[in-house]
């Protein structure tokens, strides 16, 4: 009975056209910025910690951060009404050729992404380049929800691989000639990931794209999916070199942080557009004086 009503409220809320969704979505952000102290501080914390802004910067772009989620809400309840015949209107793939040659490889891809932009729609650039695509998540804890999200994402024929345990699943998509998306930019306990620079801070990261691609030898691509004022830009970017020297614990680190410098750059060039809220540094290898200020 929950989802149905989940579905009834999006499938209502699409009914709002996209300009005024945009909006809309703008102004429940704004009441989420206000109304969610616990978030606020730590997106202002995080935008501190990373971009060493004064305090009124923070402020205004962590407000836009918070927009940026409100219009995911509304793009999310759109996309129900939204056709194949009309991803072109609204969505562009720029670097396809990095993406072409990746896939030609025969090993499948490792699709490098972030929640960035709204990643909850990087299915339909699946679609509209015609690859098998499959999705490594975490399933929510409010089920429900969960099945909506599910839903969304396998809606335009993207595949879903519970992150527990998926190394198996993730092998066997990957032999198939998937492409399997990782979203790399979430803090992981210690015993998951390496600690590697992430804006000048070490930062815990998961360790399974640099595994996965060091086993396989499957070309990691990464891609991004962007708003821009005309709609969204799928972004595919060079592949990434494999660093392979024989020393696993070193090549497990040096892989990992090259995706984080790549996550980085483009959170640098669209930094309204992030997942801020997120207590990125949280897991720490060790307590510095520096670090005080984000732990605090």
């Amino acid at each position: 009975m929950t989802n149905k009503l989940i579905t009834l409220f999006f499938r209502i809320t699409g009914l709002v056209p996209i300009k005024w969704g945009d909006r809309l979505g703008r102004l429940a952000g704004r009441i989420f910025f206000l109304a969610d102290v616990k978030h606020r501080r730590i997106a202002m914390r995080n935008l501190s910690y990373a971009l060493e802004m004064n305090p009124s910067e923070t402020r205004e772009l962590a407000i836009n951060v918070f927009e940026n989620l409100g219009k995911i809400l509304f793009e999310m309840a759109w996309t129900m009404r939204l056709d194949e015949k009309r991803f072109s209107r609204h969505f562009k793939i720029e670097g396809l050729p990095h993406i072409r040659d990746a896939y030609q490889k025969g090993k499948g891809v490792l699709l490098l992404t972030a929640h960035l932009g709204n990643w909850e729609l990087l299915a339909i650039i699946g679609a509209m380049i015609g690859y098998p695509l499959s999705i490594i998540y975490r399933p929510l804890d409010f089920k429900p929800l969960d099945q909506f999200i599910s839903d969304c994402r396998t809606r335009f024929g993207g595949k879903l691989i519970p992150k527990r345990k998926s190394m198996r699943a993730v092998l066997r998509s990957l032999r198939q000639g998937d492409m399997i998306t990782l979203l790399m930019d979430q803090n992981v306990d210690w015993y998951e990931g390496v600690f590697v620079d992430f804006f000048g801070h070490r930062a815990c990261t998961s360790k399974g794209m640099a595994l996965m691609a060091l086993k396989t030898g499957a070309p990691v691509v990464p891609v991004f999916l962007i708003r821009e004022e005309s709609g969204f830009k799928g972004l595919f970017l060079p592949e990434v070199p494999l660093i392979k020297t024989g020393d696993k614990t070193k090549d497990v680190e040096e892989n990992t942080e090259a995706y984080n410098k790549i996550i980085e750059s483009v959170v640098r060039q669209y930094p309204e557009q992030w997942f801020w809220l997120h207590q990125r540094w949280k897991t720490r290898p060790y307590r510095r004086i520096e670090d005080r200020k984000y732990s605090s």
